[in-house]
């Protein structure tokens, strides 16, 4: 099964790119894959339907967060579940404009680009699972520094914060009643020389990522985590535009059971392995790339990734999934996520920005891919 890459500038769950233009919200996404027999077997029990081939935005460049989409296809769960080729489109891209203007099927986005979207352009997304059950986001700090530990931590203090994550970083200030006065913003790039370089106190960063690389880099470092700091909310998002729901219900059904095969895996696999299929598929993504993937990121330190992987399943795995499934949303969970939007400004309903129903189904049709731990 091919995998075709390619790279842009890293977008996390910022505001929506100004590319997100008003006259691509009438375009819809348009299937790429019909299915050809209404019979749903995606649990591999009957003869799969041919549902072609299928396009995927992921959010970062071809690294652990998509461990789960590695499994899949190494092991074969697109080919059973009918998929000609799922095509993983290296980013950073939340994917919120290739969605809507057709560009792609499916992205691995996150809400607060999905609910910005509907809250500013009335952009006609959802997001039908998730990954990740907890926000990724943290404010790192040296712990012999600033040692930034509770909101209140921020105030006086200089914040080293991405230009497309200060919307985000405003709902954290929002949500603790932090005015943004009180905190001094300097805009910086993803990489987080500057905080060990001391010229901030605080770095906006993955907890799964940047956290890490100051870590490996010998340095005690100190997570103000937003999941735990009023800022709750699911990334990693399975989203999709509702126009491409509504017409592929059964292929979205098929390519979500091979994903959930996929990222069981990750939990039941040796890490070693996982590792050694994660940098296989980086420098195959790199050796495509046009504009040296490698020379901008480096190559993948195997103990970064065997690390990155660890967190990885912290926030993928709760007490909920580990109930109800991977990729599920708890309708708690739905409301605190639309709660933190609001405190960034986004105003969605739960109605609005979910549409869980198809990982519903396929839990209650195939309950036995709930029992993803080993």
């Amino acid at each position: 099964m091919a995998v075709h890459s390619t790279h842009s500038r890293r977008a996390r769950a910022g505001a929506v790119a100004a590319a997100v233009a008003a006259s691509a919200l009438a375009l819809g996404a348009c299937g790429s894959g019909e299915t050809e027999s209404p019979a749903d077997a995606s649990d591999g029990s009957a003869e799969a339907a041919s549902h072609g081939e299928i396009s995927v935005q992921y959010s970062w460049i071809k690294n652990e967060e998509f461990a789960g989409e590695f499994y899949a296809e190494e092991n074969g769960y697109y080919d059973e579940a009918g998929f000609d080729d799922v095509i993983g489109i290296s980013g950073p891209d939340t994917g919120v404009a290739k969605l809507l203007s057709g560009t792609v099927d499916v992205a691995l986005s996150d809400a607060a680009s999905i609910g910005a979207a509907i809250a500013e352009q009335e952009a006609p997304l959802k997001i039908i699972g998730a990954t990740f059950q907890k926000n990724p986001f943290t404010i790192l700090s040296l712990a012999d520094g600033a040692d930034i530990s509770s909101p209140q931590d921020l105030v006086g203090k200089t914040i080293g914060v991405q230009d497309s994550n200060a919307s985000v970083f405003a709902a954290l200030l929002n949500a603790n009643g932090i005015d943004e006065s009180e905190v001094t913003v300097v805009p910086v790039d993803f990489d987080p020389t500057p905080l060990m370089n001391e010229e901030v106190d605080g770095f906006m960063a993955y907890l799964t990522n940047e956290a890490l690389t100051v870590e490996l880099a010998g340095y005690d470092v100190t997570n103000l985590a937003y999941a735990e700091n009023g800022v709750p909310y699911v990334a990693e998002t399975f989203s999709v535009t509702d126009q491409y729901l509504a017409e592929n219900a059964d292929l979205l059904k098929a390519f979500l059971t091979a994903e959930i095969k996929g990222w069981s895996d990750v939990f039941t696999e040796p890490t070693d392995d996982t590792v050694a299929l994660v940098e296989d598929h980086y420098n195959a993504a790199a050796a495509e790339s046009e504009d040296g993937l490698e020379a901008v990121f480096g190559a993948l330190d195997p103990e970064k990734t065997a690390m990155g992987l660890e967190a990885e399943k912290e926030l993928i795995s709760t007490e909920e999934t580990e109930a109800n499934g991977l990729f599920t949303i708890s309708d708690e969970l739905k409301q605190q996520t639309v709660d933190s939007l609001a405190a960034a400004g986004w105003d969605v309903s739960v109605e609005d920005l979910f549409d869980t129903t198809l990982i519903d189904e396929i839990y209650a049709e195939q309950p036995e891919l709930v029992d993803y731990l080993p």
